[in-house]
């Protein structure tokens, strides 16, 4: 029997989530990979590819035109990708992941650490470790929230129709609190949203019940992706809804306000300051690594 020839080395990756929000990692420091949609699509494909609700390109900063700017702030940039290949300004879930690999990698050190997206630089704090080997959570800055209006926006799942509030996390979200989560509906597609014209690059939509005090639950459709089990921009934008609702604006008390976010994947705290801030802590976890096959890669990438 002859020997097999030696295959080509393939492309390496790993896979994380954060509050069952799961990502395809891959590592790309100097920029050489050039990931079109279709290939994106493909990786996150959960049943011929590696299955992600997005897809996480680990470059630095000076090494693609989208983060050039913000070298100087931020060594590592997130190229973030929805699942169906489109680009996202910002993913919450995705930041807490892409914190958790640099650090795991050695690419950064457990502490503070700065991630430039296109949102803007984010800073990260990744905590310690426990004794028993837990990996430590979280903390994003998040930035400053924005509430650009109008009013009288309102979200649609059939017959069911809810005023919302257009809220921004760097990318556009529409909150609506329900009678019961079941309302959304299978979430399959994406809610209808008015007035027309009012989210031209599309919008995810959150739904929210009450869970008790500073306490809510939440469903999601996020744009690109579909319903997900975790949006941390998205419980981002619901704690700043719940925030406005029960009259708590820190602006307006002068006190940090903190929500605590359950979603299908997990649960979330979220914080916002009197400057506008917002802070999310949660879980991050690396659950797996390997070699994306050479000969598929080349097939993706054309």
């Amino acid at each position: 029997m002859s020997a097999s020839l030696p295959q080509p080395a393939g492309v390496p990756f790993l896979k994380g989530h954060g509050t069952q929000n799961d990502f395809v990692i891959v590592p790309d420091p100097d920029g050489l990979l050039t990931i079109g949609p279709e290939a994106v699509a493909a990786l996150c494909d959960r049943r011929a590819g590696i299955g992600g609700d997005g897809l996480l390109r680990v470059v630095r900063s000076a090494a693609d035109p989208a983060a050039a700017d913000q070298a100087d702030r931020a060594e590592w940039f997130m190229d973030y990708r929805n699942s169906d290949g489109s680009i996202a300004e910002m993913c919450g879930n995705g930041v807490r992941v892409f914190a958790r690999y640099l650090v795991e990698a050695g690419l950064a050190e457990p502490g503070e650490l700065a991630i430039a997206t296109r949102a803007g630089v984010r800073t990260a704090r990744v905590a310690e470790d426990a004794e028993d080997g837990t990996p430590g959570e979280v903390t994003v800055d998040m930035g400053h929230v924005r509430l650009p209006g109008p009013d009288g926006i309102e979200v649609a799942v059939g017959e069911r129709r809810w005023p919302a509030l257009n809220v921004n996390m760097g990318n556009p979200h529409a909150v609506a609190f329900v009678e019961s989560l079941d309302h959304a509906g299978d979430l399959l597609r994406a809610p209808l949203t008015s007035p027309e014209g009012v989210y031209p690059e599309g919008v995810n939509v959150e739904f929210v019940v009450d869970r008790g005090p500073a306490h809510v639950a939440m469903r999601v459709h996020e744009r690109g992706s579909g319903e997900t089990l975790s949006c941390g921009t998205g419980a981002c934008a619901v704690a700043v809804a719940a925030i406005r609702r029960d009259g708590l604006d820190p602006a307006v008390t002068g006190e940090a306000a903190g929500y605590t976010v359950d979603l299908p994947g997990g649960r979330l705290v979220i914080t916002e300051h009197p400057d506008g801030r917002v802070e999310m802590t949660g879980p991050a976890a690396i659950v797996a690594a390997g070699e994306i096959d050479a000969r598929w890669w080349a097939a993706l990438v054309g």
